[in-house]
């Protein structure tokens, strides 16, 4: 028997998962690690517990399994996104790393789009956003002038912790495309944008593709964990585009909706031309030459764990949900916008919030819980509609995360989306897209489309009601007014905010 693992570091905790030959998933396992937030805003963690979390995990993966380390072929790794690591000249970590969701550099944001103005869009197809590596990069060059002086290279999470597993020092294209820095298209470094800040190019790692074998595990590796000589380790991706291989979005057209604490819109493209005019981001995928546009709405899952965190802490979230399914669609004239953290797609707005519009004293719990649901699914809806809007045809969407686990909630998609969702039937999300590459990488699969085909598998559909979807259609309208409505009541209250 022949094995690969997939490795995806996330924000809170690192899952490994041993995949076979058939797309089973074998054993997993989980370790987490904790979250620094010094100041309001800021939001970082020690990459040696990224390190020593992952040894644990690579550990008892092998112990739980009992699987020869002879068996193993490949390794692969997803990373959360955009977090800055310094090294110095010795690769010694300079200070701890800032995280996608922290929110510090508003300034260098303002600062970025003042110094490039429309070349930024050009070159790298993103705004300038706080949860962006430049400006991370920019604030520690204005404020940390000692660390600074330091810094001889920057890494991404994931790629920091390969570095540790194999001494290779790299970037994949899918996470570096993220960081402001490339240029998307060219699929170099940008000097323009690397001398407009006065920073060396020696500071960004050499790049390779998200399937390139990128070394073995060096000695001590193999001594902590038990893995061997045999096991090759391939780059990876950024979580998103190894959530795309992972729910197999490697064509034109497929298109996957992934709730998790925020929420994800990705579509796969081969088009190198298209102008979204920031509303959207545009990504180099995991797979060769291919790029995914992506919209995000910042708080999906996580506005549900605020509602029933407030409204009813001691429910499950099962018990939360139950009657959801019998209130109509529409919850009886009650809106609801996600905005409780700001906003990204189509409205990159860090001062906007949420509202619930339309109460009266009719409404129960359940409306409550089933606007909190409409209002998510409609804010991801947002982003669909920019990409019909790019001629794209979308007609089927694939659910991933906490929304493809409620069947209320999938059918409500297929009925908001107007398009037919689709279930997996072991889906594991970007855990499973690190695995798939080193599938490829490993020579099990001619391309990651042959991989997906013979790895994933449909668990059930549903189709939009046409009903219920001109119903919603009607209500999407109202939703989108509710932006301008609130944008300048939510800027002036903001002098009152804690």
């Amino acid at each position: 028997m022949s094995y690969v693992i997939g490795v995806d570091l996330g924000t809170s905790a690192v899952k490994t998962v041993l995949v076979n030959k058939q797309g089973q998933v074998a054993f997993e396992t989980s370790e987490s690690y904790p979250l620094s937030q010094p100041k309001p805003g800021y939001s970082e963690q020690n990459p040696e517990d990224w390190v020593e979390q992952t040894l644990v995990s690579l550990g008892r993966l092998l112990e739980v399994s009992g699987v020869p380390a002879e068996e193993i072929q490949g390794m692969s790794f997803s990373g959360q996104m955009h977090g800055l690591v310094l090294l110095d000249q010795d690769h010694q970590v300079v200070r701890p790393a800032i995280l996608w969701n922290d929110t510090r550099t508003t300034s260098q944001c303002r600062r970025i789009e003042q110094k490039l103005g429309g070349e930024l869009l050009q070159i790298a197809r993103n705004r300038a956003l706080e949860g962006f590596t430049l400006p991370k990069i920019l604030w520690v060059q204005e404020h940390e002038p000692d660390n600074w002086s330091r810094a001889a290279l920057f890494l991404l999470p994931k790629d920091y912790v390969r570095y540790r597993l194999t001494g290779d020092l790299a970037m994949d294209y899918s996470d570096a495309a993220g960081t402001l820095l490339l240029d998307i298209t060219a699929k170099s470094w940008s000097e323009t944008i690397a001398t407009a800040f006065d920073l060396p190019l020696s500071l960004c790692p050499r790049l390779v593709e998200s399937f390139d074998d990128v070394g073995g595990l060096l000695p001590e590796v193999r001594e902590r964990t038990g893995l061997g000589e045999t096991t090759r380790v391939y780059a990876g991706g950024a979580d998103n585009a190894c959530g795309a291989i992972g729910a197999g979005i490697l064509s034109e057209g497929q298109t996957m909706c992934s709730i998790g604490t925020s929420g994800v819109v990705l579509s796969y493209e081969e088009r190198k031309d298209l102008d979204f005019e920031g509303k959207v981001h545009f990504f180099n995928h995991g797979e060769k030459d291919a790029f995914y546009i992506m919209g995000v709405t910042l708080a999906a899952g996580y506005s549900l764990e605020w509602f029933r965190s407030t409204f009813g802490k001691e429910l499950s979230f099962e018990a939360l949900l139950s009657g959801v399914d019998e209130i109509t669609a529409g919850a009886d004239g009650l809106l609801f916008t996600p905005y409780i953290v700001g906003e990204r797609t189509p409205h990159p707005d860090a001062d906007i919030r949420g509202s619930f519009i339309g109460m009266d004293a009719s409404h129960r719990l359940p409306h409550f819980a089933r606007a909190v649901l409409e209002g998510i699914t409609f804010s991801l809806r947002e982003s669909i509609d920019i990409l019909r809007e790019s001629g794209k045809q979308i007609t089927e969407v694939i659910s991933i995360g906490g929304g493809a686990r409620n069947e209320t909630w999938l059918q409500m998609q297929a009925d908001i989306f107007n398009a037919r969702v689709v279930r997996l039937e072991n889906e594991q999300g970007p855990a499973m897209g690190a695995a798939m590459l080193a599938a490829y990488g490993s020579g099990w699969f001619d391309s990651l489309a042959d991989c997906a085909a013979a790895f994933l598998r449909t668990s059930k559909s549903y189709e939009p009601d046409p009903d219920r979807a001109e119903q919603y259609n009607q209500l999407f309208v109202i939703y989108q007014e509710i932006y301008n409505q609130t944008a300048d009541l939510n800027r002036r209250l903001a002098a009152f905010r804690g």
